[in-house]
């Protein structure tokens, strides 16, 4: 089976490119095409011989995930469901923002961790997404993008990014690769339910990246109610993992916190927030919970989102409100289903 050429980092490419006699330079004439001209098409690379096109045919796959659907949100959100090689689909979704654009990347086909608020988790894990897979989405939205700048990616689609950490670390070096996309680690979030041994993995792989951890509930009982995984890992012990990931880090950890009515917004949950986060340099993103039909939660009123936000002031720490975007194509955070 051959490699993706969309897999490879590019000292990879440079090992081929000398394993065949070819000349040096055309490893930056190959990088130049994919990742400056947005040109994954081989025929159409013309600054290369024939033959040697010929060559990159017969050793590496070009195939791009097709765009099966295209929704557009009233805030100008849009999802994009992407059909893979074997006829899985996953989603991803572009946000724009005055000057910014940030593509929220998927890292797996469903999800395994079962979170109770999170459409994604009804579908179960089908697979992993392969590097290519990965990148593809970068690559395909910078086609959709045209002339307009990628500035941000966050990993916060479809499944959790470290329990498929392999494919998601060398995606992220090809990402951030000067003959890559040449992106910035501080333009570069992953988002955790908190998987600890994960998260040390990470912090003992060196690569600059910002970590988002999706917390939700600072009292263990009421986190292992909304996160089964919280049982396996407790919040004592992922509290200490992310402190060692925050000394070798020059990025502040983000604490993504889902506002759902009546469950983990009273003054006991903000209590045992403020005790949470205190010690760690972080800052808190409160969210409120996007509906799902098939889910029993509710979302808080205007003025109970308020009332939580401005509890939480005298934290040394930042503390924003993100308003979801999407919510009316069902692109906002925990709604993505590939359906």
């Amino acid at each position: 089976m051959k490699n993706h050429i969309l897999d490879i980092l590019p000292d990879e490419l440079k090992k081929y490119i000398f394993s065949i006699d070819e000349k040096k330079y055309r490893v930056k004439q190959i990088l130049n095409w994919i990742y400056n001209n947005n040109e994954l098409n081989f025929s159409r690379m013309t600054t290369l011989p024939f033959e040697f096109r010929e060559k990159l045919f017969n050793k590496f796959s070009n195939f791009l995930p097709g765009i099966i659907k295209k929704e557009v949100s009233r805030d100008g959100s849009v999802k994009y469901l992407l059909e893979l090689e074997d006829e899985l689909r996953i989603e991803m979704v572009l946000i724009p923002n005055k000057k910014k654009n940030t593509l929220c990347v998927s890292s797996q086909v469903g999800c395994a961790r079962e979170c109770k608020f999170c459409a994604t988790a009804k579908m179960g894990l089908k697979r992993n997404l392969k590097v290519y897979e990965i990148v593809a989405q970068i690559f395909i939205i910078l086609q959709e993008l045209k002339k307009n700048k990628l500035t941000n990616i966050v990993f916060m689609g479809m499944g959790e990014p470290l329990d498929n950490l392999q494919n998601v670390i060398k995606a992220i070096k090809i990402i951030q690769h000067n003959s890559g996309f040449k992106f910035s680690p501080r333009r570069i979030t992953i988002s955790t339910c908190g998987i600890i041994p994960k998260i040390k993995e990470l912090t003992e792989s060196n690569l600059k990246v910002k970590l988002a951890v999706s917390l939700n509930s600072a009292i263990q009982e009421k986190r292992e109610e909304l996160m089964p995984m919280s049982r396996q890992y407790p919040l004592s012990d992922l509290k200490k993992s992310l402190i060692d990931f925050r000394k070798k880090s020059s990025f502040r950890i983000t604490f993504e916190y889902v506002l759902i009515k009546n469950f983990n917004t009273g003054k006991e949950d903000i209590k045992a927030l403020k005790s949470f986060l205190g010690d760690i340099s972080c800052k808190l993103n409160v969210i409120v919970w996007n509906e799902v039909d098939t889910m029993p939660f509710k979302a808080p009123s205007e003025q109970e989102v308020k009332n939580f936000i401005e509890s939480m002031q005298e934290l040394s720490s930042a503390v924003t409100f993100r308003k979801s975007r999407g919510s009316d194509i069902s692109a906002a955070c925990g709604q993505l289903a590939a359906e």
